[in-house]
């Protein structure tokens, strides 16, 4: 029988074999693309990803570096040139204790006759201080030569008692090669007295420097510090400014804070010599204000010295208290001194103190030990203020 369509019916198109219906093909599209794998063009190009953790070390790593070879420059650059370095320094010491007077003075008189001012009651005050001194030196340096006599005797007699029971002969022999040492090697000293006398004269030389830097430092301040912030580009002047004022602050605070906590010390170490007897109390608590410019190790180093004239002028028990007073000091220095006075100024930690310290010395000497704490307490100030958010 023959098939029969309705005419104007469409007529269905005829399948061929081995072609999949429409949702059948869809399935198997989309099995396919969940076998796709996705290339990494970066994974091809340059091989396996570097971990996080790998990457933010190096970054730190090479930043570091920067810092590191910079502040290796400045260093190298502050130790060609240590003497202006020091002129600059002391001249910015002597600005934070006098501009203060002399912006009060400036109140009732004009800029200059209030830097001259200040300065004229600083030498008095100075020159006073060593009149009195030298004073009382030359008074008690008669009954001093006579005390120091008996009391080497008395320390002689002391050793040769129970427990140390040293002889007598070892005692006069050990003079004896103190002397011929001397004897022997007379023109080596003579060479490092006239060494000393050469450093003497650079010292006074950089005082000088100093002494003149401070006199613009105090005068003019302000305008130094604007012109030096004007050179800097227009977007980071705001910044700096806030970073170099608190750099100021920081160094401020410390020179006074320092002075304070140097000036209790040595007058709680002249009130102590000046009890137990121990000739040159003061010009002994004058050593004492000025070796505790050097924290943690400058006063431990001034009470030796006076515990060796103890030993010398009231004998070995003396001797032992002025020692004992190292432990005493040192405890109210930095329990007592340092939390109420210099926590205002600088806020480091004792650890921190000390390290910058050490290492200070290593690098600079004695200079490198009086500059530390207070170049590492302006650079943290610095940072905390550049870290800072600008105002809107």
């Amino acid at each position: 029988m023959a098939h029969r369509t309705t005419r104007g019916a469409p007529r269905p198109s005829p399948r061929r074999r081995g072609t999949p219906q429409f949702p059948a093909a869809l399935d198997k599209v989309a099995r396919g693309a969940r076998r796709v794998r996705v290339v990494d063009l970066d994974r091809v190009t340059s091989g396996p990803l570097v971990p996080r953790g790998l990457q933010v070390v190096t970054g730190w790593a090479w930043r570091l570096l920067v810092l590191g070879t910079a502040a290796y420059v400045v260093f190298r650059l502050l130790a060609r040139f240590q003497p202006v370095a020091v002129a600059v320094f002391l001249g910015l010491v002597i600005a934070a204790l006098l501009r203060p007077l002399a912006n009060r003075l400036n109140r009732v008189m004009s800029r200059p006759w209030a830097v001259v001012c200040s300065y004229l009651l600083c030498v008095v005050l100075i020159a006073g201080g060593f009149a009195l001194t030298g004073f009382l030196v030359a008074g008690e340096s008669g009954h001093v030569t006579t005390q120091f006599d008996s009391g080497i005797h008395r320390l002689e007699v002391w050793l040769e008692k129970p427990p140390f029971h040293v002889r007598p002969s070892a005692l006069t022999d050990l003079q004896h090669k103190v002397s011929s040492f001397i004897s022997a090697h007379r023109t080596t000293l003579i060479q490092s007295a006239l060494s000393g006398a050469t450093q003497v004269v650079e010292a006074l030389t950089v005082a000088a420097l100093g002494l003149f830097c401070s006199v613009f430092f105090v005068y003019s301040g302000e305008r130094l510090w604007g012109w030096t912030r004007d050179q800097l580009p227009v977007g980071g002047r705001l910044r700096w400014d806030r970073a170099g004022r608190a750099a100021w602050r920081a160094f401020a605070g410390y020179i006074r804070g320092i002075i304070l906590v140097a000036g209790t010390n040595a007058i709680l170490v002249g009130i102590a010599l000046f009890v137990l007897r121990v000739p040159f109390a003061v010009p002994l608590a004058v050593l004492e204000f000025l070796a505790a410019f050097v924290p943690l190790i400058g006063s431990p180093f001034a009470l030796a010295i006076a515990s060796v004239v103890a030993l010398a002028a009231r004998g070995p028990v003396t001797a032992l208290i002025v020692l004992a007073l190292i432990v005493v000091i040192g405890q109210i220095e930095g329990h007592l001194l340092h939390p109420l006075i210099m926590s205002w100024a600088v806020r480091l930690h004792p650890l921190v103190v000390a390290v910058s310290v050490i290492i200070g010395t290593i690098a600079l000497g004695f200079v490198g030990a009086v500059v530390a704490v207070p170049f590492v307490s302006v650079a943290w100030a610095v940072i905390q203020a550049l870290r800072e958010p600008d105002p809107d």
